[in-house]
């Protein structure tokens, strides 16, 4: 501002200075002069400040820089997650191990625009790596190599996507010819966490440590390189392909045995109606049986005892004896026969009623008395003080129980005796003896009956007592080869005992050492007031 003012003062001025201009002149150059000086002096340090400022403009400059690639590559990460998500939607949206390997490739070409994706599967021999699916179909399906290649070894060992050689077996899964730059391959392995039932062709069973091998393949002729967000992204990717292959597995073992369970349903069903069928037929026949065989068989016993009464020479009334013996097995047999086929199908239903006890154990010993005397045995029967008079439940039953037991003790003892005990049941006795899995309880409404019938026949081996509860089976040894009865007549009363809530066994020395039968039934106590069970 002084030195303009001084040039602008000798332009208006053009004669000779009056002493007042020349000293206002002379005060503006000196002005001007200090100006000048405090001004050189300034720039010393103002120099330095704008350099600084220059410093930190580039400094600003790269920090905007590197914020820039920050925020690139933050934005390469959200991209890379949303393609992510959006593959592992692909490939979860479905179960089907062929579609999941499908929708993989195609994704995966179509995100990194990929010139060929393939997938090597291992064979189940463990040995070779088969060509299992590609991209663009550009080699032929079922390609094999060998599993022990270096090039496999260095995939499988690690976890990271690898670069392979464009040369190497894995990458042959497209032709090679008129490409002039090789193109970038990485391979990857895909964790097989359940195998045993991905079979294509020879796929492996379960296998821990199985892998499959997924190659990919950036197209050729460009100077297109692997980056490492992209790398990530197949890593991810083929984590997410095992597991939705696992999950594939487990929904395919699911439906496996599922198909398996209706069609042992199905098997069940048709044996089901056909059981059905068999036993309407058997129930059929057993009825016919009843009606059309008992009544006659009937007729002929009574007819039979009737003839008896009459003059008869002694050959006539053997002949008729026999006739009437044999008349009455065969009753017998048509009755165990019934009862079994009741107690088989689960039809036979027990009384529940009130009865005088001690009249069902005389009535059968009365019954088997005179077959005692005429094979001139002892018989014997002894109740217990504490033996309740009347109880509660199937009289007619009880009674074919023990009067079976005590047919079997006259029929198979020659000579001797028989005795039948009867008393109040107490388990601290028969601990030894009863059945483990039988557990009694009594209570104020109910006691366990003990009848004990011994004898001194033929006895039965140890190892034959197991078979006389069996349906048509006889003991080996121990019974002089005579068997007069059917083998129903104990394996009914072994239901009927256990209908009863009791139990039924043998014990016998061996041969001609007799046998004792034990019989356990629970009965009930009858009322006081009204005489019915509570």
């Amino acid at each position: 501002v002084l030195c303009g003012a001084t040039h602008l003062i000798n332009l208006w001025t053009f004669t000779v200075h009056s002493k007042t201009v020349v000293i206002v002149m002379t005060v503006a150059k000196i002005s001007t002069a200090v100006v000048s000086c405090a001004t050189a002096l300034m720039l010393v340090h103002i120099i330095p400040d704008l350099l600084s400022v220059k410093t930190r403009e580039v400094f600003l400059r790269n920090k905007a820089e590197e914020l820039d690639r920050e925020m690139g590559l933050i934005r390469t990460q959200e991209e890379t997650g949303r393609h992510v998500r959006m593959l592992t939607h692909e490939i979860r949206s479905t179960l089907d191990r062929h579609t999941i390997l499908r929708t993989t490739l195609v994704e995966l070409g179509r995100i990194l625009d990929l010139e060929e994706c393939a997938l090597w599967m291992p064979l189940r021999s463990g040995l070779n790596l088969q060509l299992s699916h590609t991209l663009h179909y550009k080699s032929p399906i079922g390609s094999v190599i060998p599993i022990n290649l270096p090039v496999v070894t260095h995939v499988f060992s690690s976890a990271r996507a690898v670069r392979i050689p464009y040369t190497s077996p894995l990458s042959r899964i497209r032709p090679l010819a008129g490409k002039y730059v090789p193109p970038e391959v990485v391979a990857v392995r895909v964790p097989l966490l359940h195998l045993s039932n991905f079979q294509i062709n020879d796929w492996p069973d379960v296998s821990a440590k199985s892998y499959a091998i997924m190659v990919l393949m950036l197209p050729s002729d460009s100077a297109r390189k692997w980056h490492m967000h992209e790398i990530e992204l197949v890593e991810v990717v083929a984590d997410q392909v095992a597991v939705a292959l696992s999950h594939a597995a487990i929904l395919e073992e699911s439906m496996r045995a599922q198909d398996l369970l209706i069609e042992q349903n199905v098997a069940l069903d048709a044996a089901r109606q056909e059981a059905e069928i068999a036993i309407r037929a058997r129930n059929d026949f057993l009825a016919v049986m009843n009606h059309e065989m008992r009544t006659p068989m009937d007729a002929i016993i009574a007819l039979s005892s009737m003839l008896l009464e009459t003059m008869l020479t002694s050959e006539q009334r053997l002949m008729v004896e026999t006739v009437l013996k044999s008349s009455s097995l065969l009753a017998t047999l048509i009755n165990d026969v019934l009862d079994l086929s009741k107690l088989e199908d689960g039809s036979f239903e027990l009384a529940n009623e009130t009865f005088n006890l001690q009249t069902i154990l005389k009535e059968v010993m009365n019954l088997v008395r005179p077959v005692a005397a005429i094979k001139k045995l002892t018989i014997a029967m002894s109740m217990s003080p504490d033996l309740p008079l009347f109880a509660v439940g199937d009289e007619k039953r009880l009674m074919q129980v023990i009067l079976n037991l005590a047919g079997n003790a006259v029929k198979y003892t020659k000579e001797g005796s028989v005795s039948i005990v009867a008393s109040t049941a107490r388990f601290d006795l028969l601990r030894d003896l009863v059945a483990p899995e039988f557990y009694p309880v009594t209570s104020n409404e109910n006691f366990y009956l003990h009848v004990q019938v011994k004898d001194t026949g033929c006895g039965v081996s140890p190892q034959d007592l197991p078979l006389l509860f069996k349906k048509h089976a006889h003991p080996q040894s121990g019974t002089d080869g005579n068997h007069e009865g059917t083998g129903l007549g104990l394996a009914i009363c072994k239901r009927l005992a256990n209908l009863m809530e009791g139990r039924i066994w043998l014990e016998s020395e061996g041969f001609a050492k007799g046998c004792t039968a034990n019989l356990v039934i629970k009965l009930g106590i009858p009322d006081a007031k009204s005489g019915e069970a509570k």
